[in-house]
C-alpha cells in the first residue's frame, strides 16, 4: 500500500530544508518530515485496527537495501545511519556480515520514509566527514585503541593512546553523526505520537492499542522471516575511539539538513530494492 502522495509531501519538506540557510528552519523542516511519516504510520495502524480489508491488504514486508560495495571501508557507519533512521520509523533491520546490505522488516510506507531520509542523510554524512578531514582539525588529536602487547605466552591486549589517523577520525565522526541523527528523529517521532494521543482523549486507548498491535505484528513477522545469526555492532574495539572526532560528528549531526536533490559518487547509487 505505497502512498506516493506521502512521499511527494516528504520530498517537498526535504527540499525546503535543503533550500534554507537558517539552521533552525532546516531543523523544523527535518522534524516535520519525520512527524509526517509518523502521522501516516499512525493513520495506517488505526485503519488496520478498524478495517479488516485494510488489514488484509497491508502487511509487513522485507526489503533489501544496498549499502556499498564489498571491501569499501566505513560501511559500518553507513549501516549505523540506516539502522538509526529505521528505528525511528518502526523497522527492524538485519545486517549482512560484511555490511554491504541490510534487510529491513516493516510496513511499506515506513520503509519508503526510511529510504527517503537515508538517501539524503548519508550524502550529508559523507560530505561533512570529508570537510572535517580536509580542515585538518583531527591532526594533533589522539584515539584510544586496543592493541596487543608482549611476546609469546605473555601477550595481552591493552588500550593505547595513538595519534588520530584519518580513517579512525572518519569512522568516529560518522558514527557520532549517525547517533545524533537517530536521537533527533526519535524526538520528532515521539512528539508526533504524543500529539496524536493528546488530540482526542477518547481515541487515546485505540491509538495506543493500534500502535502496540503494529509493533507486535512487525516483531512476529521478523521472527518468522529472519534467518540472521549473531549480533551486529557499529564498531569494533580495534577501530579506535576518538572523543574529538565524535564531538565534531555530533555537531555535524545537529546541523544536518534533510534534502534529496544532492548527489555524491558512491553514496547514493547503492540503494536497491
Amino acid at each position: 500500500m505505497r502512498d506516493d502522495r506521502l512521499l511527494t509531501r516528504i520530498a517537498g519538506l526535504l527540499r525546503q530544508a535543503e533550500g534554507t540557510d537558517n539552521e533552525h528552519e532546516a531543523e523544523a523542516f527535518m522534524a516535520a518530515a519525520q512527524r509526517l511519516a509518523t502521522a501516516s504510520s499512525i493513520d495506517l495502524a488505526l485503519a488496520r485496527a478498524h478495517d479488516p480489508a485494510t488489514r488484509t491488504a497491508s502487511a509487513p514486508i522485507t526489503r533489501q537495501v544496498g549499502i556499498g560495495e564489498k571491501g569499501k571501508r566505513g560501511l559500518r557507519t553507513y549501516v549505523q545511519l540506516f539502522v538509526q533512521i529505521g528505528r525511528a520509523n518502526d523497522l527492524t533491520v538485519d545486517v549482512a556480515s560484511n555490511s554491504t546490505f541490510v534487510i529491513a522488516y516493516g510496513f511499506e510506507s515506513d520503509l519508503d520514509a526510511t529510504e527517503a531520509l537515508y538517501t539524503s542523510l548519508v550524502i550529508q554524512m559523507v560530505a561533512a566527514s570529508d570537510a572535517y578531514l580536509k580542515s585538518g582539525a583531527y591532526k594533533g588529536e589522539t584515539a584510544r585503541q586496543v592493541v596487543t602487547v608482549g611476546d609469546g605466552f605473555f601477550r595481552r591486549r591493552a588500550v593505547a593512546e595513538k595519534p588520530l589517523s584519518p580513517i579512525t577520525a572518519r569512522l568516529n565522526f560518522q558514527s557520532a553523526f549517525a547517533e545524533r541523527i537517530g536521537k533527533r528523529l526519535l524526538d520528532a517521532r515521539d512528539d508526533e505520537r504524543a500529539h496524536a494521543l493528546a488530540t482526542d482523549d477518547s481515541a487515546r486507548g485505540s491509538t495506543e492499542l493500534a500502535l502496540r498491535d503494529k509493533e507486535l505484528e512487525v516483531r512476529d513477522f521478523y521472527k518468522q522471516s529472519s534467518t540472521a545469526r549473531g549480533t551486529w555492532r557499529p564498531s569494533s574495539a580495534q577501530s579506535g575511539y576518538s572523543t574529538a572526532a565524535r564531538r565534531a560528528g555530533d555537531r555535524a549531526g545537529r546541523r544536518a539538513r534533510i534534502g534529496q536533490d544532492q548527489s555524491l559518487p558512491g553514496a547514493r547509487g547503492a540503494i536497491d530494492r
